[in-house]
């Protein structure tokens, strides 16, 4: 058993979700940091590596771990590709070190290490036992002055030499060594998964007659005004052919009126299934047209993945298996009590054949990858077996890795944590309910600064199809103001519903928070440039997004202190400084606050006493500040909220030349 022996532990190993069971993520170009508590008994030194290698790979790839304290040691490597990464660690005595150190403080005292230094040499001998090439050749000529140094203080100089413990190091002998009891994994995405502005449109309500559909070609003459507001994702409602059976009339209704299009989450008829275009949006070479006219303009198409079907859906006939059957033999649509959804069957994971389910839904999203689809919002994920989505989505990123797939789960928040760590690439949250300040702030820094930032990158949406919040239903103009500012620089990742947001449409069915007259259930001709539009507002702050390398990050919030209640304060920077943002939102829309501002002089690198430039980027207007404490009025009939980058004054040039 002493050949197995390792005494070396190796424990609480960062980042490490859940003991292995998932992977953390990360971002293509990222360097990623590994740290573990490495030690051993007694006095010896160790060394240690972090292993990694890509999925693909068999080979292992190691760099030297470095302690830092307290038997707490760090290691990285650059994340350079767009793939799954497998990492682990592995610690080794080192007994050259050990040794080297050992006889260093014996002759620091004057002691006779005669004996000592014949250990030395053993271990200078073993090791060139092993090697060959100029590593050899460079051992032995420290063999060499290790014998004909003249006096042991000389031989142990010889020995402390960086050259020579750099060689010994490199070639320690490993079958000692001990290897963490798991392999880790990192998935690296693409920065889209991290940074990016959505917009969700309706295709058939693009159009300027208000009783047909508007088709792709139409939606085509919407995407210069969208990239212009500086968007980066244009995503879509399903596409695909709606039911006729119990088709939702206008407002939710159970019975459709002639010529009501129904809802775009009906999906299948006689038309076509998952994989077909619905026929008055156009054809699947339309739908391609559209992807290449987005691409052309630096965006990308997100698509909505909904797994569920109409009463008309081909499924229904082919595969009855595949659905819920009631007593009777009757298929069960869904329900959500006290919602009821006649027009929809759920698909049950469960049943007969759900081997041959899993792998159509695999081949669904498989089709549209080939038609240049990227990202997927999924609708609903956690009403389907978490064990289904960490299958999909490592199959489909298996093969694509590029892939990014946005979980649209507004539920418990153990289950919309689950479906980030089975694999989602961003999720759904809460923010579009929190409002005030202390809750903003206990739920952000959840997110951003606990471990699920390991894991959980949450995409801001200002509102949904679904869901008008009340603040938005009263508070007018400001309030779609500041509620665009918070999710635009809390998050990197954010996205508006355009049923009207740039109109600040806020009309509700009365008690709820559905839209009124919403283009779920009909078609909408809207007028963009009616009075009260905030297209020009969105546009402004999207470039400040684009200009300022801080607000691309998501781990980087920081709240700082004011002294108002309703005036939030909050900043990020990048980690060099050289792009610090401060960002104040006025959370009434109702009212002007005026509150002192604590500006963290020493996070960014400013002194107590220096005079610095807030240079606010919303109205482009420069204040000079000195001190940590500056008071500021926010109105929210003029503007709910200012984006300050914080810049050095630099006297003798009079310039604002510093970024910190």
């Amino acid at each position: 058993m002493t050949d197995t022996f390792k005494s070396i532990v190796i424990e609480r190993v960062s980042p490490e979700l859940d003991s292995g069971r998932y992977p953390v993520k990360r971002e293509v170009g990222e360097t990623f940091e590994v740290w573990a508590d490495i030690f051993k008994e007694g006095h010896d030194l160790i060394a240690a590596v972090l292993k990694y290698r890509t999925q693909r790979s068999q080979s292992w790839r190691d760099v030297p771990m470095r302690h830092v304290d307290n038997d707490r040691w760090m290691g990285s490597f650059l994340l350079e590709e767009n793939t799954r990464y497998i990492y682990t660690i592995e610690a080794f005595p080192d007994p050259f070190r050990s040794w080297a150190a050992e006889v260093a403080k014996k002759i620091a005292v004057g002691q006779d290490v005669a004996s000592e230094l014949s250990e030395g040499m053993a271990l200078l001998r073993q090791t060139i036992a092993r090697l060959s090439g100029r590593d050899r050749q460079a051992l032995q000529e420290y063999a060499r002055r290790l014998e004909d140094a003249p006096t042991q203080a000389d031989a142990v100089g010889v020995a402390g030499e960086p050259e020579l413990e750099g060689l010994m190091t490199r070639h320690l002998d490993r079958n000692a060594a001990t290897v963490y009891d798991r392999e880790l994994e990192v998935v690296v995405d693409r920065m889209a998964a991290r940074y990016a502005a959505w917009y969700e449109m309706f295709p058939r309500s693009q159009g300027r007659e208000p009783n047909r559909s508007a088709t792709f070609q139409e939606c085509e003459a919407r995407l210069p005004a969208i990239q212009a507001m500086g968007f980066d994702v244009v995503y879509l409602p399903p596409v695909h052919p709606i039911g006729r059976t119990n088709r939702k009339g206008r407002n939710n209704a159970l019975e459709a009126a002639p010529g009501d299009p129904g809802s775009p989450w009906a999906i299948g008829s006689e038309h076509g299934d998952h994989k077909a275009v619905d026929p008055a949006l156009g054809t699947l070479a339309d739908f391609d047209r559209f992807v290449s006219a987005v691409r052309a303009r630096g965006m990308e198409v997100a698509l909505d993945f909904a797994i569920q079907c109409s009463p008309d859906h081909p499924y229904v006939k082919e595969h009855p298996e595949w659905f819920f059957r009631r007593p009777d033999g009757t298929i069960k649509y869904a329900e959500n009590p006290p919602k009821k959804y006649q027009d929809v069957y759920p698909v049950n994971f469960y049943g007969e054949g759900w081997e041959a389910l899993w792998d159509e839904m695999k081949s669904i999203l498989l089709h549209w990858i080939g038609h240049g689809v990227q990202i997927f919002r999924v609708d609903n994920p956690h009403t389907k077996p978490v064990s289904f989505w960490e299958w999909l989505i490592r199959e489909i990123q298996a093969e694509h890795p590029d892939v990014i797939f946005l979980s649209e789960a507004f539920t418990r928040p153990k289950m919309m944590r689950v479906l980030a760590k089975v694999g989602f690439t961003q999720s759904y949250t809460y923010f579009t309910w929190r409002n005030f300040k202390q809750e903003l702030m206990e739920y952000l820094t959840e997110l951003t600064q606990s471990e699920m930032q390991e894991y959980f990158r949450g995409n801001f949406f200002t509102n949904t199809p679904d869901i008008l919040p009340e603040i938005l239903q009263h508070g007018g103009r400001p309030a779609f103001k500041l509620r665009l500012v918070l999710a635009a620089t809390l998050s990197s990742l954010y996205g508006v519903y355009s049923g009207g947001y740039e109109l600040c449409e806020n009309a509700a069915v009365p008690g709820t928070e559905e839209y009124l007259n919403s283009e779920k259930y009909e078609y909408r001709v809207w007028d963009w440039d009616r009075p009260g539009h905030i297209t020009d507002y969105i546009t402004r702050v999207n470039r400040i997004r684009r200009e300022n390398p801080a607000l691309h990050a998501y781990k980087n919030l920081r709240f700082y202190p004011s002294e108002d209640d309703n005036i939030l304060l909050y900043g990020k920077m990048t980690s060099a400084r050289d792009n610090v943002i401060l960002v104040a939102v006025n959370l009434d829309p109702f009212a002007p606050h005026t509150s002192v501002l604590h500006v963290p002089l020493a996070e960014i690198g400013l002194g107590s006493e220096e005079t610095y430039q807030m240079h606010e980027l919303i109205t482009d207007t420069r204040h000079l500040w000195k001190g940590s404490a500056n008071r500021i009025t926010l109105d929210p009939a003029v503007e709910p909220a200012a984006i300050f980058a914080v810049r050095r004054w630099t006297r003798r040039e009079q310039s604002f030349d510093y970024y910190f």
